[in-house]
Parts: structure tokens; sequence; C-alpha cells
């Protein structure tokens, strides 16, 4: 008997497409069954081209360079000319006023010229510039390619947040870890293809900086905590697998029926696919997080028992992150640490501002880097270190800066980038790009192209037309690709 309709009453056109909604759970049990196939199959990047388990691609746009992403993002904004854009004129200038038109400003409380209290340092055979706020990062330099001319079209936190992360400046888009998902999948059965872990400080946004939109919610990230349970309620109650196995059925059967009552596919399709791998979750990930397993020459290279508790955090994120790599999770985001009064926010007292920032993130991401090469992963690992604007080069009051959308400097090291190089350039002061000016669209693009995706080729079509992640923009930075 139908629990639905009478057996006796004629179909109506609705029942008819409820009851066909059906063919949407072979839809989830065939993705399953082609997670398995892809894990048992061949592992190469070249041999997987054909075989990407659940991503909407057949196989790649062109031979990929990096398998994954880890995105290390500078929440706030680091000032350009303090990181990677030496500017020995600003500090000449120095105390004086600015001689360059002031755009206006988010606080529009301008001061005179503001040199960097860091020295800068040549390092490597590149002879790339660092400041003296990243000793340890700065030693490998000939990794970096540091791109000095990004621009935002945003100088206020969650806008250009969600610019950086999903390529539109206000809420409700995908964020780029889920269109990478969406077009690739995930190289793990038993964890989430797009992890964001949380060092405590969740951006201006919100999580919708990381969440999936308008795709399937399987695509969302999932975030995990470096210390103490990675994810809350992530143990069952449940310890006989007997119950446990019974308990699933019923998930199952429940499902099904709730999948014919219904013509919404898509939805119970992500909340079966989330339901199943989340079970799996209850082993990977705790296995996933477990650092103990790490030798002790591992561990004090990240600084995970560093006396200072933001670096120990951190240490946590890059350790947790590489583990995440090795097991085949396509994305990975890390947010920063609290220092104990912001992020690299700097409006005020930007000396010790920018100081406590780099020193939480400055030992773990030159671990980070080591680490990978060693292990063989960061040709196949691509590294991306970037903040949503920078910093003007005139002082904001006495002692801080303020946003500035016209020019910043990220970097990029492993998955096919070019390292020891930069690109474009910045004015004498470091507060426009003049050179190779490039946008967030340009660095999504790029990202895309490495990991063999053209992104003008991966859409969804939602609200009658097609949407990517780049929009109608975007130029791949082919200058700085190996």
């Amino acid at each position: 008997m139908n629990l639905y309709y009478p057996a006796e009453t004629p179909p109506l056109r609705r029942h008819f497409l409820q009851r066909c909604s059906l063919g949407f759970g072979a839809t989830a049990l065939s993705l399953l069954l082609h997670e398995q196939s892809v894990a048992d199959g061949p592992n190469t990047a070249a041999d997987r081209k054909d075989d990407v388990p659940h991503g909407i691609l057949d196989r790649f746009h062109h031979t990929p360079k990096a398998k994954n992403v880890i995105f290390l993002y500078m929440d706030g904004g680091p000032a350009q000319m303090d990181t990677f854009d030496p500017k020995p004129e600003l500090t000449k200038l120095h105390g004086k006023p600015f001689p360059m038109k002031m755009e206006p400003t988010q606080f529009d409380n301008n001061g005179s010229a503001m040199g960097s209290p860091w020295q800068f340092q040549q390092y490597g055979q590149s002879g790339l510039w660092v400041s003296d706020l990243f000793p340890n990062i700065a030693k490998h330099a000939d990794k970096l390619c540091v791109v000095k001319s990004m621009t935002s079209k945003f100088s206020e936190h969650t806008s250009a947040n969600y610019f950086l992360h999903t390529g539109l400046g206000i809420v409700g888009r995908p964020s780029m870890g889920a269109w990478v998902v969406y077009g690739l999948g995930s190289q793990s059965q038993e964890l989430p293809g797009y992890v964001v872990i949380n060092g405590g400080l969740t951006p201006p946004g919100g999580l919708d900086n990381f969440a999936s939109g308008f795709l399937p919610a399987a695509y969302q990230g999932s975030t995990f905590a470096p210390t103490g349970d990675p994810i809350a309620n992530l143990k069952s109650s449940v310890r006989s697998p007997d119950q446990i196995s019974r308990r699933r059925d019923l998930l199952r059967s429940l499902d099904a029926g709730f999948l014919e009552a219904t013509a919404k596919a898509d939805p119970i399709e992500s909340a079966i696919h989330n339901y199943e791998l989340a079970y799996r979750m209850q082993e990977s990930v705790p296995a996933a997080s477990n650092l103990n397993e790490e030798t002790e020459e591992t561990r004090r290279a990240y600084g995970v028992d560093h006396t200072n508790k933001p670096t120990a955090i951190y240490a946590r994120q890059c350790l947790l992150a590489r583990r995440l790599v090795e097991r085949g999770v396509r994305f990975i985001e890390l947010t920063c640490p609290s220092v104990g009064h912001d992020r690299w926010d700097q409006h005020a007292n930007l000396k010790k501002g920018h100081e406590d920032n780099a020193l939480a993130v400055d030992q773990p991401i030159a671990a980070l880097l080591d680490d990978l090469q060693k292990r063989g992963l960061l040709d196949s690992t691509l590294i991306v270190w970037a903040g949503e604007f920078g910093r003007t080069p005139f002082a904001q009051g006495s002692n801080g800066r303020d946003h500035n959308p016209y020019a910043f400097s990220i970097w990029m090291a492993g998955g096919g980038v070019r390292g020891g190089k930069t690109y474009g350039e910045t004015d004498e002061f470091g507060y426009k790009a003049i050179s190779q000016p490039v946008e967030i669209h340009d660095l999504h693009a790029t990202m895309l192209h490495l990991l063999g995706v053209n992104h003008e080729r991966l859409t969804f079509r939602f609200g009658g037309r097609d949407h990517r992640l780049t929009d109608v923009h975007g130029a791949v930075l082919k200058d700085i690709l190996t």
C-alpha cells in the first residue's frame, strides 16, 4: 500500500512528479559507488583525469599542476609596505605631509606619511625582499611568488571578504572552496572536500564566506577546530555496532520516504550525502586530527607547544592542514588565531599589532612549506597567503593605517607557481598598483587554472543564467606559472 495516497486514487500530476523523484536516490547511490571505484583505481593526477569523484566535471580541462589548495587567510588586511613591498621613499617621507591625493578612507582620519617600522632584507638566490616581520618565511623566499599589485573593489571588511572568498561583494554567493569541490570533487571518501580550520576569529561576513551559496549544500565548507574536539558532537552516543547499523538503516528508509514525498530533490540529496559522510567522519576526523602521531621534531618545527598561545594554535592549524592534504582534502582554509587585541587590522598601534600577528603565523607557515617539500607534496599543493585588502601609506591618527583597496601584496607557493618571483608594482609609496594590476577575479582564475579547470567553463545555472566564480571577468596570471 502506498503511504502517500490511497491505491484506489488515480495519481495526480504532482504525485507522479513526487514518485519520479525517487530516481534521485539512484543518483546518490551512483555517487557513492563512483567514489568507491575511484578510491580503488589509479592514484596519479594523470590517471585521475577521467575519474574525479562527485565533481561536476567529467575530466580536467587541461593537465593540472595542483591537486590541493591551502588558503592562508590573513584576516584584516596586512600592510603591503610593512610585509613584502618595501618603500624606502616612504621611509624618507615619514612624518611629513603625504604628497599624493588621498582617496576617501574608511574612518577619514588621515595623518602624515608613515614609513615602515621594520627593515627589509633580500633573501635566497632570487633576492626577494621580505620584512623582518617574517624571519622564518623569509628562508623560503625562493619558493614564493609575491604579487604586489593586488586590488580590491571594496574598502570595508565584510564586502571585501565576500569579494575575496566568493567573487562578489555581497552575501549569498558560493565560496571559492565550494566552487573547487563542485567542479573537481574530493579525493577522499572519509573527509569533506572543503575544510575551514578555525583559529578562533570568524572574519567579518561570518560563515557565509565559506558557504555553498546556490550550489548544493554538500559543497559548503566544514569547520574544524585545531584544539579539543575538531568537530562538535562528532562522537556517537551509541556504542553498539549493531545498534548503529540499525539506526543507519532506519535513517535510509526515512530518507527514501521523504524523498518520495517531496519534489525538493537537491536539498534532500545533499542531506543524504552529508549524513553518509558524517558517519564516515566519526572515525576519519579523529584520526586525521591526532597530532600526537607526529614526531617531536615535527611538532617542534611547527611550534605546536610554543609558549606564545596564538603561535601554538596556528601551528596546529598548519600541521592539521598538511595531514588533511595527505588524506585528499581538496581545499583547506586557515583563519587567524586571536592575538589578544585584533587581527591584521591595525587602525592604531601598528607596530605591536603587526608584530603579534606575524609572531603567530611566521614559524608555522615556514614549517608547513618545509614539511610539504620534504614529503613531496609542495609541487601538487598550492599555497595562497592573502588578506582582503591592504593599508594606507599615510597614518590613521598617529600610529595606525586605514584600509586601502588600491594595492596590496599576497604570495603564492607550490602547485605550479614560479618561486622567487615578484609580479606587478606599486607607486613609490605603495599606495596604488601602477603596473600589472591584479583583480580578485584574476586570482580565482589562476587558482582554478592550476587545478586543471578553465574558469570560464565551470558554471552553474541559477536564477535564469549561468554563474561562475569569476563572473564575466578574470584572466590567468600566466607569467607566474611554471
